[in-house]
């Protein structure tokens, strides 16, 4: 992955693709997000993540170099992208205990707490991909829940 891409306007997703065809959504990324391969940039790897557009957007792209320059040389950059990774990171952390500790409705109702604009702007499929279901089971539990 070459670059850092900083979302002006619009939405994206950085996913995988399985054997099977199956598609796993990592991260959705609107308006004032990051979205990279990191792993991949910041050592060089190869890319194995996808990333696309899910609508009209304007990106910032910076290249590595540009990236390190912007480091060394510019503090509120530094500041920026490293209070970014750590929302990144507590972002993750929170999706991994959700998916270990809590039942599929507990967890589409945290996930649409945390994100309520993303249930508006990404269709049901890719909301499932990026919770690990089938978008059979996820309209079952929004199903379970719109009865509640």
């Amino acid at each position: 992955c070459r670059y850092i891409a900083f979302v002006e306007k619009g939405a994206l997703r950085a996913y995988t693709v399985s054997d099977k065809g199956t598609e796993n959504i990592i991260q959705f990324a609107f308006e004032g997000w990051l979205i990279s391969d990191l792993y991949s940039f910041l050592t060089g790897e190869p890319a194995t993540y996808n990333i696309d557009a899910l609508e009209d957007s304007e990106l910032l792209l910076i290249s590595k170099t540009a990236h390190e320059e912007l480091l060394q040389n510019v503090p509120q950059y530094e500041t920026y992208t490293r209070l970014q990774l750590t929302g990144a990171y507590i972002a993750m952390q929170r999706r991994l205990t959700s998916v270990i500790s809590l039942s599929l409705d507990e967890r589409y109702t945290y996930f649409t707490s945390l994100y309520p604009d993303v249930i508006q702007r990404v269709p049901q499929h890719m909301i499932a991909a990026y919770m690990g279901l089938t978008p059979e089971t996820l309209s079952r539990v929004r199903k379970r829940l719109s009865n509640k």
